[in-house]
């Protein structure tokens, strides 16, 4: 059975559609090639009709949710623009590795322009005022903030980390007033991500969420927002360049921490590679 797409499928139901919805299917075929990086809220604004309508667009095309419209629309973008996946399979090594450059500078360029020095700052407060900071995400998020604890973890015993969902719930139930949640999440708007999140707020604790979102449903909960500009496909999802970028961020922060506390910070880190360089042989 060949797999109908998303074009066809929006043909197919047009004349059904209300009047809003019309008016979402017109924006996305006029911007198809924007509207796969957009969340829900920044579609929705674009359209300027509602979230809910966003939603109903997408079951009445027969799809369960956003993020599966999503998928399709960007299948059927890039069927129709060959020129957008910009690689060949028979392509040279070298033009790969000038390819991922490209790709890497351009993600960390984005971030650079978006990312907020007074939202940094406002962070590294949070964090230098902390009595612990759990440094959470999810999937390959959750790679990312091990990652970035580990480095944070070189500087004071009040950086951790947590597990899966299920122990991040548990240890957001744990958290009081005087605590952070250092979040990484590109989209922001996860299920257990929010179920985390609204567990460590209703209990007092700090969030600081990192993500490329400004309108995603985890922003609305998170004392700062620190934004990561890399663009990412729905067809890309876990892309290295947007690994990258949220990277930078955690760096740009850790540097920050760092000077801010530049006593314990040098006395913390000489201990500490004295500790590793003990292991070595």
């Amino acid at each position: 059975m060949v797999e109908q797409s998303f074009w066809d499928m929006l043909r197919a139901k047009r004349d059904s559609l209300t009047k809003s919805g019309a008016i979402v299917a017109d924006y996305l075929m006029q911007h198809a090639e924007d509207a796969q990086y957009l969340s829900i809220s920044s579609l929705a604004k674009s359209c300027g009709v509602a979230e809910a309508t966003i939603f109903r667009f997408c079951r009445s095309l027969g799809f369960q949710g956003y993020n599966e419209m999503k998928i399709a629309l960007a299948k059927a973008t890039a069927t129709a623009s060959p020129v957008a996946l910009k690689l060949e399979p028979g392509v040279d090594t070298q033009t790969l590795c000038n390819h991922a450059y490209t790709m890497a500078v351009e993600a960390l360029n984005a971030t650079r322009n978006v990312l907020d020095p007074e939202a940094i700052d406002h962070a590294a407060t949070l964090l230098q005022r902390a009595r612990q900071v759990y440094c959470l995400g999810q999937g390959g998020s959750q790679v990312l903030a091990g990652d970035i604890w580990a480095r944070f973890s070189m500087l004071s015993t009040k950086f951790r980390t947590a597990g899966d969902s299920h122990m991040q719930a548990i240890t957001a139930s744990l958290m009081g007033p005087e605590d952070v949640v250092l979040f990484i999440s590109y989209s922001g708007c996860t299920r257990d991500m929010m179920d985390t999140l609204h567990i460590a707020k209703d209990n007092g604790a700090k969030v600081i969420l990192v993500t490329h979102y400004d309108d995603a449903p985890g922003a609305a909960l998170a004392d700062v927002v620190l934004l990561c500009g890399a663009t990412e496909s729905p067809l890309d999802s876990g892309s290295i360049p947007a690994k990258l970028a949220m990277l930078f961020v955690a760096n740009v922060l850790v540097l920050r921490y760092t000077l801010d506390n530049q006593e314990l910070a040098n006395l913390s880190l000489s201990r500490t590679s004295q500790a590793l360089g003990n292991k070595l042989l």
